[in-house]
């Protein structure tokens, strides 16, 4: 398996760098485009694994799509709910918004039979309580190995509608696809969420963009219980919808000037602090951004704008408590830096990250040891308490680490391994798969190395 050393910067980092497009977003956005009444163009739209395999199984299902991938611009056209194909099989990879997103979407189409199926990783990651709740709108399921998981049979009867219960504590995104499709059920309907831990930025990323397409819907704030009024059509006038840039990809540049100092540009991040006095995280859909928000009121980070947003050091390198429960797709990025922080780092709300593309609680503990580094882990928080002297001991002699399939954790443990520990430039950090990364960044490594060459100028 390819191991890829980590070169450190060697002077401050500066320079600007341009994210691809949000994978949440773009995964919804093909789903709300396949069902609206005509052609929408999805512009910084990401190609990466989890959408390529969202496209596939879209075309699969006998959408017109055209995708070019030069301009990040893919044309879908919607059929106003239908489903063109009634039997064909789908393979969802390890893609949590496709495995998700894409059950949920086949069960509108009456008389459907369709088989899917998944990478080894996904077989095991949580389906059941979204698989129940679509059971209770009258469609049939087929396990061929494990119960509420990967591979199954579903036989598709459209979706009534009434009253639905679901458990989203697992992954809110069983809620989302519910929301999603609920507009083409035959009756109102009404989903109760028997959780009380539910992610709500992710709901509310589905909320707000299902409203771009001129779809209300009825909530309380928590989620917990949503009314959807049933044949009500998608419809989105503008015809190009532009996709955010990814906010979780942007956090691990946000904290490369905490570990080599310097001033970095994101690209597409525009803000004017003279006329906006709302946190950043108010200015985006994706939840994520109160990665910023945690950090800048810990002063670990500060941020200057005139048009594009900068990021700097700020006036702290303490290690930090915070519940990262609605933005913990960015505690990685947090926990691999915690060994040069100062003083323990404790990161709590997280024990759903557990059954994401790996136990990422598990994951992240497993190799801050193998850095030197004593690390608390229990079953919804991870505890670090930073050991400097043993980091650069193990730097010394070289650190392999092992990213478990997981793109999250490779692209945090290489920004760790761009801290010159050594002050010498010698790399003393390699990540093992690096690759993993085209799930939802296919060219972060290239991106990083044009930010240290640009450093270097």
């Amino acid at each position: 398996m390819i191991e890829l050393p980590i070169e450190p910067f060697t002077r401050p980092a500066t320079g600007s760098v341009t994210l691809p497009g949000s994978k949440s977003i773009t995964n919804r956005a093909l789903i709300l485009a396949a069902l609206s009444d005509g052609a929408v163009t999805l512009r910084n739209a990401l190609f990466s694994d989890d959408t390529l395999i969202m496209l596939t199984a879209l075309r699969k299902l006998g959408f017109n799509i055209t995708a070019d991938e030069n301009s990040n611009e893919i044309n879908i056209v919607g059929l106003n709910g239908d489903i063109p194909c009634g039997e064909t099989r789908l393979h969802v990879g390890n893609s949590g918004t496709a495995a998700r997103f894409l059950t949920a979407l086949i069960c509108l189409k009456e008389k459907g039979n369709y088989y899917l199926d998944s990478d080894d990783e996904m077989e095991i990651r949580p389906m059941e309580d979204l698989i129940n709740a679509l059971v209770s709108q009258g469609v049939e399921v087929e396990f061929e190995c494990k119960n509420g998981h990967f591979p199954f049979k579903l036989k598709t009867h459209r979706l009534k509608g009434g009253r639905i219960e679901v458990d989203a504590s697992e992954s809110s995104q069983f809620l989302s696809a519910l929301l999603m499709v609920a507009p083409f059920a035959i009756n109102d309907t009404t989903i109760e969420t028997k959780a009380t831990s539910v992610r709500r930025p992710y709901v509310y990323l589905t909320d707000r963009m299902m409203n771009h397409w001129g779809q209300s819907i009825s909530s309380d704030n928590d989620y917990q219980e949503t009314r959807i009024k049933a044949q009500a059509n998608y419809h989105y006038s503008n015809r190009h919808y532009d996709v955010e840039p990814d906010t979780t990809a942007a956090s691990y540049f946000i904290v490369l000037p905490l570990l080599t100092e310097g001033k970095i540009k994101i690209n597409g991040f525009n803000y004017d602090d003279n006329s906006k006095g709302s946190l950043i995280s108010q200015l985006f859909l994706q939840g994520d951004t109160r990665f910023i928000d945690a950090l800048e009121n810990a002063n670990l980070i500060s941020h200057t704008s005139s048009g594009n947003i900068s990021f700097q050091p700020g006036s702290s390198k303490k290690g930090i408590e915070q519940n990262f429960n609605e933005f913990s797709d960015t505690f990685l990025t947090l926990a691999a830096i915690a060994p040069l922080l100062e003083g323990k780092t404790r990161i709590t709300g997280i024990e759903h990250t557990r059954h994401q593309e790996t136990d990422r609680i598990a994951a992240m503990a497993t190799e801050l040891r193998k850095l030197g580094q004593k690390v608390i882990d229990e079953d919804d928080a991870l505890e670090i308490h930073p050991n400097r002297n043993s980091l650069i001991e193990k730097a010394r002699k070289g650190v392999t680490i092992e990213t478990y399939k997981d793109h999250r954790i490779a692209m945090s443990f290489a920004i760790l391994g761009c801290a010159n520990l050594l002050g010498s430039g010698k790399s003393w950090l390699r990540i093992k798969d690096p690759y993993c990364c085209a799930k939802t960044f296919p060219h972060f490594f290239d991106v990083l190395k044009k930010l240290r060459i640009d450093s270097l100028q």
